[in-house]
């Protein structure tokens, strides 16, 4: 520990560049700045696999850690101290020497349908062409909506929200959280959340990631940590992990505390025409969150959820 002191005082914080994750590098650091009033913080802007491939559906680039692996590496090779990151971007399985430091309090974990002129997801007319990049998005949608035109919209934030603002499509699907943390808005905006619609995994939720054997960090960052918020993110990891599954597949999970030491957790596995869509819930206690995630996911499976993954991996990789 002879050189924590120098690293608690100047901390290098590990983000993507896009607008949004800056916002929340920047956020922490301000909360980082409250607890620590001496430190000096710099963000580490690093590019991901995920930020440099544009042109292609996320599904088809194919692969876990799309938008971290990079950022990982920069913990464990020491060039960063610790990173902040969307938690729905985060594969289930964590590298070997890196942990989740803190998971603070989540913001809402619902998506949000923009659009210039239709009110509603009921609103959209017959055929009508909506934009995400996610295909657990685009199975619920053609579950409710079979006759909607879903398209792939790729990029940050502000450039979907151009795209859609340029007449691109008639309405598109984004992260509420998102919208709210950069105060963005479009002329309509509805809610879609759970019971009816669930969200990724993690969704809305940041986790704080450094090597686990920073003790200095640790200790550091503990003061962040939401304990409800990470019961119910730990749930729908367990979830995610015992499907083995990814953040560009049509899984969806999210877990919610009815009291201070018991949740209940809502998953999905669908096809992504949404003309299959299984769902099943399951109540837990703090203690087993992540036992609870991975019955959950043995349940799923049982019922033919192995199928419809198995439909998708096998399509993924004849387009590879």
């Amino acid at each position: 520990m002879g050189t924590s002191n120098t690293f608690m005082h100047n901390i290098r914080i590990a983000t993507r560049g896009s607008r949004l994750a800056l916002w929340q590098a920047q956020h922490i650091a301000a909360r980082i700045r409250s607890l620590r009033p001496d430190c000096a913080i710099h963000l580490e802007v690093i590019k991901t696999r995920g930020d440099i491939i544009l042109d292609v559906p996320l599904a088809k680039v194919g692969g876990k850690g799309l938008f971290v692996k990079e950022i990982e590496d920069a913990l464990l090779n020491g060039s960063a101290d610790l990173a902040v990151h969307s938690m729905k971007d985060m594969p289930a399985e964590l590298p070997q020497g890196l942990v989740l430091a803190c998971i603070p309090e989540r913001e809402t974990a619902d998506d949000s349908l923009l659009s210039l002129r239709y009110a509603s997801l009921t609103h959209l007319p017959h055929g009508a062409h909506v934009g995400t990049s996610s295909l657990r998005r685009q199975a619920q949608l053609l579950h409710v909506r079979p006759d909607l035109r879903i398209s792939a919209l790729r990029g940050n934030v502000d450039t979907r929200l151009r795209k859609l603002h340029e007449g691109q499509f008639d309405a598109i699907m984004l992260a509420a959280a998102g919208l709210n943390r950069l105060e963005l808005h479009a002329p309509h905006m509805s809610r879609l959340g759970p019971p009816d619609f669930l969200p990724a995994v993690g969704q809305g939720a940041l986790g704080i990631e450094c090597r686990a054997d920073r003790q200095d960090l640790l200790e550091l960052l503990a003061p962040l940590e939401h304990r409800a918020t990470r019961i119910c993110v730990e749930a729908e990891r367990a979830f995610l992990a015992g499907l083995d599954g990814g953040c560009q597949v049509p899984i969806a999970g999210h877990a919610r505390m009815y009291d201070s030491e018991h949740f209940i957790l809502e998953a999905l596995v669908a096809d992504v025409d949404g003309a299959g869509l299984l769902r099943a819930q399951a109540e837990g206690s703090a203690d087993d969150a992540g036992q609870t995630g991975r019955e959950l996911a043995a349940k799923l499976l049982e019922q033919g959820a192995a199928h419809i993954l198995q439909k998708l991996y096998a399509a993924t990789a004849d387009h590879a």
